[in-house]
Formats: C-alpha cells, sequence, structure tokens
C-alpha cells in the first residue's frame, strides 16, 4: 500500500510524508537522510528559501515551481524528525500555522470589520503579535527575533522593533549625521586599533545603513541583492569585452578592466 501512495502522482501532500517516512526509515532507508538532524538540514533550509527568493527575482516561474518544491521538502523533514522525537508532527505544525493566521485576521475569519487602511492593519497584527509573545513569556521588545536570521534583516527588525516603542530617530537626517560619524570612526580605526575593534566599527556602519534603509522605505537585503546582481551582470560583460581581445582579467591591469566597467555602465543607461 505504501508503494502505492509513493507511486501515485496524484497523491499531493501524504505522498510527499509517505516519501519522508521512507528515506528516514532506520532500517531501509537512505543512510544519508538517516544521518541527519535538525542543525545539519537547517543550513539547506536557508539556502532554499533564499533560492525561492532568487527566482522570483529573475521571474522564472517554472523554476520558482521547483523551488517552492524544495523548500516544502525542508518543512517536511523537520516535521519527520519532530515526529519521530514525539516534539510534533506535520499536522500540527498544519494546525499551528493556522490557527495563527485564523487569529491574526479578526477582519477576515472574525467579526472585525475589513474597512482599515494597510497601515492600521499592520498596527493591529503586531498588536497580535505583542499578545501572543507575552503569552510566550517574552517580555522585552526585542525578544523572539530569531538569532538565525542573516545579520543585515535581523538588524532590520531589531531597529523597527526598538523604533515601536520609540526608541529611534524621528528624520533621516539623524540617521545620516550617524551614517558620517560611523564612518569616519572606522576610518580611523583601520590605522589605531585592532582587527577586532575595526570589525566592531564595521558593524556599526552597517548597523545605521540598515536604519538608513528602513527610514528611506527600502528593504536593505532586497538593496544588496539588486547591487550583487548588477555587479555581476556588469562584470560579465568586461569579461565578455575582454574576452573579444583574447584576454581574461588576471591577464588585464585595473585600468583596463576600469575602463570597459564604465563602457558598460554608459551603455546600460543609454
Amino acid at each position: 500500500m505504501a508503494d502505492d501512495l509513493i507511486h501515485d502522482r496524484t497523491a499531493g501532500i501524504e505522498r510527499l510524508l509517505e516519501i519522508m517516512r521512507r528515506l528516514r526509515d532506520p532500517e531501509t532507508g537512505c543512510p544519508w537522510d538517516i544521518e541527519q538532524d535538525f542543525n545539519s538540514i537547517a543550513p539547506y533550509t536557508i539556502e532554499e528559501a533564499y533560492e525561492v527568493a532568487d527566482a522570483i527575482q529573475r521571474r522564472d516561474w517554472p523554476e520558482l515551481e521547483g523551488e517552492l518544491g524544495d523548500l516544502l521538502l525542508q518543512t517536511v523533514y523537520h516535521a519527520e524528525m519532530g515526529a519521530e522525537a514525539g516534539h510534533f508532527t506535520f499536522q500540527s505544525v498544519v494546525q499551528a500555522i493556522s490557527d495563527k493566521m485564523v487569529a491574526r485576521h479578526p477582519h477576515v475569519f472574525g467579526d472585525e470589520s475589513r474597512e482599515k487602511s494597510a497601515d492600521q492593519q499592520t498596527a493591529d497584527w503586531e498588536a497580535i503579535k505583542a499578545q501572543e509573545r507575552a503569552g510566550k513569556a517574552q517580555k522585552g521588545a526585542l525578544d523572539g527575533v530569531a538569532i538565525g536570521l542573516p545579520a543585515l534583516l535581523r538588524a532590520l527588525k531589531l531597529q523597527k522593533r526598538a523604533a515601536r516603542v520609540g526608541f529611534d530617530w524621528p528624520s533621516t537626517t539623524q540617521v545620516l549625521d550617524k551614517l558620517r560619524e560611523e564612518a569616519a570612526e572606522l576610518v580611523e580605526a583601520q590605522d589605531t586599533l585592532s582587527p577586532d575593534a575595526i570589525e566592531d566599527e564595521f558593524g556599526d556602519l552597517l548597523f545605521v545603513m540598515a536604519n538608513l534603509g528602513r527610514h528611506l522605505g527600502v528593504d536593505p537585503e532586497a538593496a544588496l541583492r539588486r547591487t550583487n546582481a548588477k555587479f555581476t551582470r556588469r562584470f560579465e560583460e568586461v569579461e565578455a569585452r575582454l574576452a573579444t581581445r583574447g584576454k581574461t582579467p588576471s591577464e588585464s591591469t585595473l585600468e583596463e578592466m576600469d575602463a570597459l566597467w564604465t563602457a558598460v555602465k554608459t551603455a546600460e543607461k543609454a
């Protein structure tokens, strides 16, 4: 019966759950899958989430379909390990997120009015989340911001939490002033301080940059991904133009590559 389920392409999520159970079977499963635990799988979960975001950014819908499947597999993997340890099951995970969505949308599933602005709905959402944190004995404003988040994203979330309780600069001008201050401290640190202190000053500068993005309404992670893509695109074009000259970057001078870089930028903006 289990084999029939595994080969039934119309069986949906139950098929995937059975596949994972078989992969993790101590006697007949895959040795690699059996050896994994929450810690070893977590990096793959993070990687798959980024690959989903990458497919969305490239608007590659067939690729996105596959990446969403990979991300779903991560949830199934963690749920199976949770079931084996007696912590939770896939069904309890589904129930928990369903309950949460219903509770956080009283204007859809309850008796509250839907006639609210997006800002009011966001404020209500945050109020409900604050109540949930209080129920989990998370009393501090920063409690519950996951340590495992990418550092730039976590900085943004920490700043948003602090801003909700009034710990925030009132204007972008003050953030820019702080940015100049931190940049000057970093310049000074590179000549006078230890590598550890330089790292500390560099972190301060990045933290203020994240705050500046928040004040400007810019997602720092999205902005940096966009710049990474732009750099990759332009550098690959520099490589292509060098190739027409029979050269590689390592065989070229900085001046030659910089001139080509400027030409590529100009061509993009034309």
